[in-house]
C-alpha cells in the first residue's frame, strides 16, 4: 500500500508545475492537512525558505498575461489569488507604462480596421473592455490604432 504523500511533499508537486500565491497554497493543501496549525506552519516554513513567494507570483502573472490583457484584468487575477495589494500597486505602475501599446497590439490582431458604424465600435469596444483595458485606452486606440 502506497503511504499519503506529506503536506511538504504536495506542496513540492504544486510548486514545481508553476508558482503559487501563499492563498492559493494553502487551498489546495488544506483538505490534506490535520488541522490549521500544520497547514500554517507548512507555508510559513516555505515562505522563510524562498519556496512560496507572491512578489514571483505577480512577476509571473505579468510576464504571462501582459501580451493579451490589460491593467484592470490583471489586478483582479492577483487579487484573486490573494496577492497584498502593496504588490498589486507596485506591478500596476509597471503595467501602466505598455497598456496603450498592448491594446494596439491586441486590438490590431482581432480586428486590424476601423470600426465602420456603431454597432461594430461598440464590438471592438467591448472586446477591448472584456480584456481589462480602461476606457480612456479603448478611447485612445479606437482613435488612432496606428500610432
Amino acid at each position: 500500500m502506497i503511504a499519503p504523500l506529506s503536506l511538504k511533499t504536495r506542496a513540492f508537486i504544486y510548486l514545481a508545475r508553476r508558482e503559487h500565491s501563499r492563498l492559493e497554497l494553502e487551498k489546495k493543501l488544506a483538505p490534506h492537512a490535520k488541522n490549521f496549525e500544520e497547514l500554517s506552519f507548512a507555508l510559513d516554513s516555505f515562505e522563510q525558505q524562498g519556496f512560496l513567494s507572491d512578489k514571483r507570483v505577480v512577476e509571473q502573472v505579468i510576464c504571462v498575461r501582459r501580451k493579451k490583457f490589460g491593467g484592470r484584468r490583471i489586478v483582479q487575477e492577483l487579487r484573486q489569488k490573494g496577492i497584498d495589494e502593496n504588490l498589486i500597486t507596485a506591478a500596476l505602475k509597471n503595467l501602466k507604462e505598455t497598456e496603450l501599446q498592448t491594446a494596439r497590439e491586441v486590438w490590431q490582431k482581432k480586428f486590424g480596421a476601423m470600426p465602420i458604424d456603431a454597432k461594430e465600435r461598440g464590438k471592438q469596444i467591448r472586446f477591448l473592455m472584456s480584456r481589462g483595458f480602461e476606457s480612456e485606452i479603448i478611447g485612445r486606440v479606437l482613435l488612432s490604432p496606428y500610432e
